[in-house]
């Protein structure tokens, strides 16, 4: 399986367990010129903007590393220019999560960093 089909997979397991857990997606793989993020949920009033991270060979340790400071900035441009386009859900309150996607296990990282 290529790279990028892995992450696909692993964005659609993952919408899959947000959902299971209550939440509604409301956009996946939402592009801007700041940047990508893979899925917008609603969690009851707070908008929530998750990164996706699907690997095979490395613990979560190494997976939380791969969300940098220069990453963080990029997903928070980018929900800023969401919300500037999408003012529907200027009144929410919003939320940056990390889920992190193996093979046998799926954590959910609630506020995993802010802006």
């Amino acid at each position: 399986m290529t790279n990028s089909a892995a992450g696909t997979q692993g964005e659609s397991r993952a919408a899959r367990f947000l959902a299971d857990a209550g939440m509604s997606v409301v956009g996946r793989n939402f592009r801007s010129q700041y940047g990508e993020v893979d899925i917008i949920a609603k969690d009851g009033d707070t908008l929530v903007f998750v990164e996706v991270k699907s690997w095979r060979g490395y613990g979560f340790d190494a997976l939380e590393q791969s969300i940098d400071m220069k990453k963080q900035r990029r997903i928070i441009e980018t929900a800023k220019y969401f919300l500037s386009s999408h003012r529907e859900y200027n009144s929410m309150a919003v939320r940056f999560d990390v889920v992190f996607v193996s093979p046998r296990d799926i954590q959910h990282l609630v506020s995993a960093f802010m802006e």
